[in-house]
């Protein structure tokens, strides 16, 4: 078993390791005045580092660091990679009226081969190298324009099985100018999530313009004439105040106790007012 050993001032040593053993037989590790577990955690912070380094040595690239923070010899890697794309301004150079139309509509930030492939060998022999044209299916529209819940509200989507199935989208809409043929009806024609959300609420009987004051202009232009919403309080006491004129099932608050400072849509989402 080993000795207890207590140590005195007198007895410190300046520098090196040495151990003295512990009530519970083990030992107590000190480097001069360094308590045990600062000795400890130093050993670990030493080992960590020593790891850090060989780890590096052995799979950080030789060739990293030489122009920055990259890996040099990436280049000529990148550099023997065949060709592939072709880009939008040698499409322009013999498609300029495709170009022009596309160049002012919806599609203006998308380059060609987005929609028809890399292009670089049709740009080479363009007789016998043509490039994917969708024209019979909807496989090229769907990664952008199917019904997805993360996307932006406002931003055009389908549900596939119950957008004119199985028509191919080049039959109504132009891709260069992808506007549609008509004039969307209803504002679900956009804002699907909302509506479906709005359609099983206290609200599904209500307009979209009883809250929101929208130009015709929106219809055609969504993003450069966008609709208005509610600012204050009293709009929503219109119908939900203790002296408003609407049915007898709506919810009635006293709008000037109910809340405090906070504007109602803070706590009731307007297209699923249930809480």
């Amino acid at each position: 078993m080993a000795k207890i050993g207590l140590y005195r001032p007198q007895q410190y040593r300046p520098f090196g390791l040495h151990t003295v053993g512990s009530l519970d037989g083990g030992f107590v590790l000190r480097i001069g005045r360094f308590p045990d577990q600062v000795v400890r955690v130093g050993i670990l912070l030493v080992a960590a580092v020593i790891a850090m380094v060989l780890i590096r040595e052995r799979f950080v690239p030789e060739s990293f660091g030489e122009l920055g923070h990259y890996r040099a010899d990436a280049i000529p890697t990148i550099e023997s990679q065949a060709i592939r794309y072709a880009g939008s301004l040698i499409c322009i150079d013999c498609h300029d009226e495709q170009g022009a139309i596309k160049s002012a509509s919806y599609h203006r930030t998308l380059t060609c081969e987005i929609c028809h492939g890399p292009s670089a060998a049709h740009a080479e022999d363009y007789e016998s190298q043509l490039p994917v044209v969708e024209r019979d299916s909807r496989t090229a529209c769907l990664p952008c324009h199917q019904y997805l819940p993360s996307r932006p509200t406002g931003f055009p989507q389908i549900i596939e099985q119950l957008h004119n199935p199985p028509q191919p989208c080049i039959g109504c809409h132009d891709p260069h100018d992808p506007t549609p043929p008509e004039i969307p009806g209803s504002c679900a024609a956009c804002h699907a999530q909302i509506a479906r959300t709005k359609s099983v609420s206290h609200h599904f009987q209500l307009s979209c313009e009883t809250c929101h004051e929208t130009s015709p202009e929106h219809l055609q232009s969504p993003r450069s004439f966008l609709p208005k919403r509610p600012t204050s309080r009293e709009f929503c006491a219109g119908c939900h105040g203790t002296i408003a004129d609407a049915a007898p099932s709506a919810p009635q608050v006293d709008i000037a106790a109910h809340g405090d400072r906070y504007l109602c849509w803070q706590c009731h989402y307007p297209h699923f007012p249930e809480g």
